[in-house]
């Protein structure tokens, strides 16, 4: 039987091991370009090459999204639990505003540097984007929350959407994101929580649109239901294929994570949400235990996962 204990921890480990594998191939478009330049197959974890977007960087390294991701793991475990969007705003306007930064800066990041500059205490003015980067780091802040209603949970969600991206799509996305890791994060199976979550009241009409999608898609292959989505980082593209691949192969943690990289495109945003979905279904026993090896920061992230369930351990005693 998988504790909750191994539900809540996986679901983090899930979405870092996710971005990570994600790494080398991320916004490759063209599956014959990935092909060409993997020759060996994409395993995950493969190593950025010359003029990457990430290069620089190593195989298990996270991309950007892993980097904010982490800023925010960080941020709940040195404030026992709690969401201060203030806090994570100073951690990641620091790392992604410091000129020698090495991590990717997309356009949500670039606005709220941008915004922030000129309202420094507006911690909730994000940038009009509608792209995946809230749901590729919630993992966190859902696990931190779960003991607690949903009403609390939804309403930091929201806050730490509005941090980096005000767009109504993004939003809706945020929460049927959290919407379903809590309901598998609570040993609800996943085609279950996933059609609970489909007909929950606390999903928009578009967001459950895309669960809708995704379903309908269910017996073609990953590559083909993401091509017929779109590869690209727009969430009524992105989310609508993670939740493909995720539903397609529920039962496998590794077969969805490599599905969804192959499908090219940004994989990343996409591995991360499956990472954590599958993580929350299967517990730590379900994730490779090879590719929690390969996490370079796995020290930190450990230290943080520690340092966030002490807190949550004794705010429950």
């Amino acid at each position: 039987m998988i504790t909750l204990a191994s539900r809540l921890t996986a679901a983090i480990w899930g979405q870092f091991v996710g971005d990570a594998a994600a790494l080398g191939t991320h916004w490759i478009y063209d599956l014959n370009e990935m092909a060409a330049k993997f020759p060996k197959g994409i395993h995950g974890f493969e190593t950025p090459k010359v003029g990457h977007y990430h290069e620089g960087k190593v195989s298990g390294d996270q991309t950007h999204y892993g980097d904010a991701a982490l800023m925010l793991l960080e941020s709940l475990a040195a404030w026992r639990g709690e969401f201060h969007q203030s806090d994570f705003c100073i951690r990641f306007t620091g790392f992604f505003a410091n000129p020698l930064c090495k991590s990717y800066i997309d356009h949500a990041t670039r606005e709220t540097i941008s915004r922030l500059t000129d309202q420094p205490e507006n911690f909730q003015n994000g940038g009009d984007d509608e792209q995946l980067g809230t749901v590729s780091r919630l993992a966190p802040l859902v696990v931190a929350y779960h003991a607690r209603s949903s009403a609390e949970r939804l309403e930091a969600v929201r806050r730490l959407t509005l941090v980096t991206q005000a767009h109504p799509t993004a939003i809706g996305c945020a929460a049927a994101h959290a919407v379903l890791l809590d309901a598998l994060l609570s040993g609800t199976s996943f085609p279950i929580a996933f059609e609970a979550t489909r007909k929950s009241a606390d999903v928009s009409c578009d967001g459950s649109d895309y669960f809708e999608f995704a379903h309908m898609l269910r017996n073609l292959d990953v590559i083909t239901a993401t091509g017929r989505f779109g590869q690209s980082c727009p969430l009524p593209q992105g989310f609508p294929s993670a939740l493909h691949a995720a539903l397609l192969h529920h039962e496998d943690f590794s077969t969805a994570i490599l599905s969804t990289i192959r499908a090219g495109g940004d994989s990343a945003g996409r591995a991360a949400m499956i990472g954590a979905w599958l993580g929350a279904a299967h517990g730590m026993e379900g994730i490779p235990a090879e590719w929690l090896g390969k996490l370079r920061s796995a020290g930190r992230i450990r230290k943080a996962i520690d340092q966030l369930f002490a807190s949550l351990t004794q705010k429950q005693s």
